[in-house]
């Protein structure tokens, strides 16, 4: 397919490829004609985020968008004409929290990079996470080696530190969010095995271990979402923690996720529920929104213009 080179600034996104293919995302199906259009899907969601023992207000982001990747390095392609077989083109999912916990704030950033293949479901390629806060700062990466996951972990705390371990291949939390964009019908039910969270696990200070779990599809609260227009799926883990993540979305394509919810008993034995619906959402280049002048387009997204 014919591609054009997108030139940004040096502080920018560099060389994202676009697909010639017009598509309009409320109606087309097809994610790669959804996603291969040179924009970011970017939503903003109201925050109730459970931490020590209270719930804080705050602003939660997911940015969808498509990227040329490499499937070797693992990392965004400077050159994605250069690249290759080895270039794929990837989902990634920018997952963003924004909370204060009484004086001091949290910042907490996910990273998913997920094959654009919605026929035939892949592992991410790569996850990140890291959690930002005055005490100090964490950060877990997982890539993709053969048929299992490499997972890298550094803190400041002692009891955790440095780490590197391997583990077999199974399906992972974060990437059901963006599974559920590209093929959600393809999603397992029943009895699973899952990697958790990678922001929950830093959260609670646990080890990511495969753990078991029950996967099912919920109706949605007519109160809170048209059933007709939105559905859940939703899953309980069984081994490990007492946590369940529920996920409502758009039934028609591109799926937006509209809403999610996590209950879990934290490391103090409290029971928690973090809550996030979503209020904005807007299609655009951010990437080339970076002048004082675009502050305006924060406030359109619910977000505040100076932070």
């Amino acid at each position: 397919m014919m591609k054009l080179f997108m030139a940004m600034g040096a502080a920018g996104c560099l060389a994202l490829p676009i697909s010639v293919r017009a598509a309009d995302p409320a109606t087309n199906p097809d994610p790669a004609a959804i996603w291969n259009q040179g924009k970011a899907e970017v939503s903003r969601y109201a925050l109730s985020q459970g931490r020590y023992r209270d719930n804080h207000e705050g602003d939660a982001v997911l940015i969808f968008v498509a990227e040329p990747f490499s499937r070797s390095k693992q990392v965004k392609v400077d050159d994605w004409q250069a690249a290759g077989d080895d270039l794929v083109n990837v989902l990634k999912l920018n997952h963003t929290r924004n909370f204060v916990t009484g004086l001091y704030p949290y910042s907490l950033m996910l990273s998913t990079f997920t094959p654009l293949d919605a026929r035939t479901p892949q592992p991410p390629l790569k996850i990140t996470a890291s959690v930002q806060e005055w005490c100090g700062h964490v950060f877990t990466q997982i890539n993709r080696r053969g048929e299992g996951f490499e997972i890298a972990g550094y803190s400041y705390f002692e009891s955790e530190g440095d780490w590197k371990e391997s583990i077999r291949s199974v399906l992972t939390e974060d990437e059901i969010w963006t599974r559920i964009r590209l093929s959600p019908g393809q999603l397992p039910t029943g009895e699973i095995e899952l990697l958790p969270g990678a922001l929950h696990a830093r959260l609670t200070h646990q080890a990511l271990r495969p753990a078991k779990a029950r996967a099912e599809w919920i109706e949605a609260d007519p109160k809170a979402h048209d059933p007709a227009k939105v559905r859940g799926y939703r899953v309980r883990y069984t081994s490990g923690s007492d946590r369940v993540l529920s996920l409502w979305f758009e039934r028609a394509a591109p799926h937006g996720i509209v809403a999610w919810e996590e209950a879990y008993t934290d490391v103090a034995g409290v029971p928690l529920t973090t809550r996030a619906r979503r209020t904005h959402v807007k299609w655009i280049d951010y990437w080339t929104r970076h002048s004082n002048a675009d502050r305006a387009l924060r406030s359109e997204l619910g977000l505040s213009p100076d932070r």
